[in-house]
């Protein structure tokens, strides 16, 4: 990177720093504006070192008068935002969405020309992408802080920066886009940052179909062109008409797994809405295909279809718009709850298909290659992937509740008491139901309402086609029988199992037995009749992590990988797997060039399913240019992993990891499960109790009202621990395992060459590294200083931060570097350009949280709006949350 990039970034901060500032002036009065200054440079001291310069930010922070403390907090949270946009922008304007080392920054083409040197033919490089099947399923967990309102103004704040920059030579053009930047950033200022309302299951949904129809509706047929133009050049063939190498799933309306708010009725109303925006949007593709094709030189096939018609091409197109358009008002007409009069409507991708693939051919064979490999072929590559539906909506839910419908309905006919069987009697019964031919379920069978609500998703199931559904994903999966309960289900309701099913492992048990969970369920000879040669399962990350400590959770993983591709492979199944990693790394984040390629080789064929979680959505498919990247990020890695696999890792290294792993558990659980000052310390010094105040997602916060640390969501567990910078999650027990790993004689040797040789275990290192970097005890001390007055408490938190110190100073031991982040220098300093304007926000959110509670969290509306800007702004200067 050289200076004078990071100096285009810099100037855009100070562009928007300083329209904030003249907006915050004409609001609040220059005085006001004066009093932030002097807050910035007091946290700018405060950061050279000087404990004077922390001391003086503290008090004069305590001093501000109550009506200053809510204007303050958003000057702040709204300068980081800014800053966001600014980085962001940078990034879409060099392509750079994820941060790398030196020299890793993966490219296509060069990747392309490694598989041919490394012996893989220019067929086999097409057949590969051709035949990829990469799912990215869009997951509103709640962290996205902020509301669709502004991030359409954020948009639009990044198109003026776009605009001043492209305009050098267009004075007046500039002057317009600044007046503009002003205008925007004015209204950001004026508008509530924090929602009044939880938002809907639908909400979620519309924000996920936002982000299709405002970024990946251009994204995807740009990087097929790309992908296109790149086979042609280096393999001498394009990329199959229907080849859709990464496509888009969703989480949003399907998600029951602990989020009462998610109902059949809600699922179909998503499911429709999916359908409507489709149609809506590829209304717009055809009515410019119709502007465009106004040619009469045609193939006698399409001649034929239409007759002998002046412009057979618009003829043709009209004929499939009338269709969609039924298709629209159809949707429209279900959703209000009316009945539908119209013409036929599309039901599958092949008739939206069909007919476009016909004028393309007919333009083709009349030698019109370059109009029909124009904005026509684009609408066909939507089409290969986005289908008549948008995306693919998952649903997921919680093995307990089909045991539920088993147990009641084993009650109702007097067959015995479910949850009483053994797994080989629940087994025996479920196969023995799956073929018979009469139905088990009664015809008007009187259940609970629970047991309705989770017949009705099944019924939901059956009346779709299969296009609108992925995956059925069952959470704390623990048996085979998990597995063909959902089958019966779905085969009792629909007649037929109608998606694909996918046990969900996701403690540090489940993981450790998922191999052999998915051996007995493969070994019986039901199950594979009705499956076929398919198997998806998805590995759980967050609640691992949460379970065990990130090291042991992490190793898990990768062995719960091993043993799947190993039982897959031998029954001769293809396995798909299904990575549930969350934005940030205590729930399996990072880079996803680096995830991908450290999975165990053999794990990654071709196939993947991989999460995107609520606000990194935003930061990898917001924008038309990042999602590009992002897309092109994916292909790279899932074609590296594929065609060039890591090596398997050396015995001794696995011998290694069993005992880290151990180790850091142990210390883990120590403390987080044994300890009983863990859970008040935690509750104490954290603002996990104000968090369930910030109306983020639709999804409660905790599992159940009650209960410890365990009974948290994974999401609000670590925001809780990153608001106050000590980010314990992704680091507890690590320390412990490497310190005394690196005491024994060649310990650090055989760390080192792991770190080298073993992609696993290095970007283990690089994610580790990160989050120390975003850490600062300083800060952590500082909450304990203020919200913690328990002697045993303030004890333990001492010794929380002394290990973060070791583990500090023994990772720049094995990292063999004098700082964090020495060879990642962009990352460091976007830590260390915010941190001056997070810092007054730490300092305020431990106030009001002190406040919040002597007033048994009685505080003013303005004061309490105040505490969750703060926890938004935090989140925003980290860019994680959760």
């Amino acid at each position: 990177m050289s200076h004078d990039l990071h100096e285009s970034l810099r100037d855009n901060v100070r562009v928007l720093g300083d329209c904030l500032g003249r907006t915050i002036a004409d609001d609040l009065g220059p005085g006001f504006v004066a009093r932030i200054e002097t807050i910035r440079g007091l946290a700018k001291r405060g950061r050279t070192g000087e404990q004077a310069g922390q001391q003086e930010l503290i008090d004069y922070l305590r001093r501000l008068p109550e009506t200053d403390l809510l204007p303050v907090t958003r000057a702040f949270n709204q300068f980081l935002n800014l800053a966001n946009i600014a980085e962001q922008h940078y990034r879409a304007r060099f392509r750079r969405v994820e941060d790398y080392k030196p020299g890793v920054q993966p490219v296509l083409g060069e990747l392309l020309e490694r598989a041919r040197n490394e012996g893989h033919s220019p067929r086999k490089l097409v057949e590969t992408l051709a035949n990829m099947r990469v799912e990215l399923v869009l997951t509103a967990h709640p962290t996205e802080v902020i509301r669709r309102t502004l991030i359409q103004k954020y948009d639009a704040i990044d198109d003026c920066l776009t605009a001043i920059e492209s305009s050098s030579e267009y004075p007046e053009r500039a002057a317009r886009a600044r007046g503009r930047l002003e205008e925007l950033i004015s209204q950001a200022w004026h508008t509530d940052e924090i929602r009044h309302d939880r938002p809907t299951p639908v909400d979620e949904a519309k924000w996920g179909f936002a982000v299709i129809e405002n970024s990946l509706w251009q994204a995807v047929p740009d990087f097929h062109r790309d992908l296109d133009n790149l086979l042609l050049e280096t393999a001498g063939e394009r990329l199959p008409l229907d080849a859709a190498p990464i496509r888009y799933a969703s989480w949003m309306g399907g998600d029951r797994d602990g989020n009462p708010n998610v109902t059949a009725k809600v699922t179909r109303e998503v499911l429709l809405l999916g359908r409507w925006m489709a149609a809506d949007l590829y209304l717009r593709d055809l009515e410019q295909l119709k502007t465009e094709l106004s040619m009469w030189s045609t193939n006698s096939a399409l001649r034929a279809e239409v007759g002998n018609v002046a412009e057979p091409y618009r003829e043709l197109l009209k004929r499939l718009v009338a269709k969609v358009e039924a298709t629209r008002d159809w949707a429209k007409a279900q959703l209000d709850g009316r009945s539908f009069e119209g013409g036929p409507v599309i039901e599958t991708r092949d008739q939206l298909y069909a007919p476009l693939l016909a004028c393309y051919r007919s333009l083709c064979d009349v030698g019109l290659d370059t109009i029909a490999n124009g904005v026509l072929l684009d609408t066909l590559r939507r089409v290969a992937v986005f289908g008549v539906t948008l995306t693919k909506l998952d649903l997921r839910q919680e093995a307990g509740r089909h045991a539920l419908v088993m147990e009641e309905l084993t009650h109702d006919l007097k067959l015995g008491n479910y949850r009483e069987w053994s797994e080989e009697q629940r087994q025996a019964f479920l196969l023995a139901e799956l073929e018979s031919a009469r139905p088990l379920i009664p015809r008007r069978w009187e259940c609970s309402a629970e047991t309705r609500e989770t017949l009705d998703t099944f019924a939901v199931v059956a009346s779709e086609y299969g296009e609108a559904l992925g995956t059925y994903i069952i959470s704390m999966a623990g048996q085979p029988s998990d597995v063909l309960t959902v089958a019966l289900l779905m085969k009792e309701v629909g007649g037929r199992v109608g998606m694909p099913i996918a046990p969900l492992f996701e403690t540090l048990d489940d993981l450790n037995r998922a191999g052999d969970v998915i051996e007995r369920l493969l070994a019986l000879p039901g199950y594979r009749q009705l499956v076929g040669k398919r198997q998806e399962v998805m590995i759980g990350y967050s609640d691992s992590a949460k379970d065990a400590g990130q090291l042991a959770a992490a190793w898990a993983q990768y062995r719960a990988q091993e043993a799947l591709v190993e039982v897959c492979e031998r029954h001769g199944v293809n396995l798909t797997l299904f990575h549930g990693r969350g934005g940030t790394v205590g729930r399996g984040g990072g880079p996803s060039h680096a995830a991908i390629l450290s999975q165990p080789p053999g794990s990654v064929n071709g196939s993947l399913r991989v999460t995107e979680q609520g606000e990194m959505i935003r930061f990898k498919f917001g924008q038309p240019d990042i999602a590009l990247r992002s897309m092109e990020i994916y292909a790279c890695a899932v074609l590296e992993a594929s065609l060039l696999p890591p090596p398997k890792p050396k015995a001794e290294w696995r011998g290694e990891m069993d005992r880290l792993a151990d180790t850091a558990h142990n210390a883990y659980v120590g403390v987080v499960r044994q300890d009983p000052d863990f859970v008040p310390y935690f509750r104490a010094v954290t603002p996990e109790g104000a968090l369930g105040r910030l109306p983020l997602g639709s999804r409660p916060t905790k599992r159940r009202q009650d209960g410890g640390v365990e009974t948290l969501r994974a999401i609000p567990w670590i925001f809780a621990w990153t608001q106050i910078r000590l980010m314990l999650p992704a680091w507890l027990g690590t320390g412990e395992a490497f310190a005394g790993r690196i005491e024994e004689p060649g310990g650090l040797e055989v760390i080192q060459e792991m770190r080298d040789q073993w992609p696993f275990f290095g970007t283990y290192l690089d994610m580790l590294e990160m989050l120390l970097a975003k850490a600062d005890v300083e800060i952590a001390t500082y909450y304990e200083h203020r919200l913690v007055d328990e002697p045993s408490l303030e004890a333990l938190g001492g010794r929380l931060r002394e290990r973060f110190r070791r583990l500090h100073s023994v990772l720049l031991e094995v990292l063999e570097q004098e700082e964090l982040l020495e060879k990642t220098p962009l990352i460091r300093q976007a830590i260390e350009v915010r941190n001056p304007y997070i810092d007054p926000l730490h300092g305020l959110q431990a106030e009001l949280l002190q406040r919040n509670r002597d007033a048994d969290g009685a505080i003013s509306a303005d004061l309490s709006r105040a505490l969750m800007v703060t926890m938004a702004g935090i989140a925003a200067g980290l860019r994680n949350t959760g």
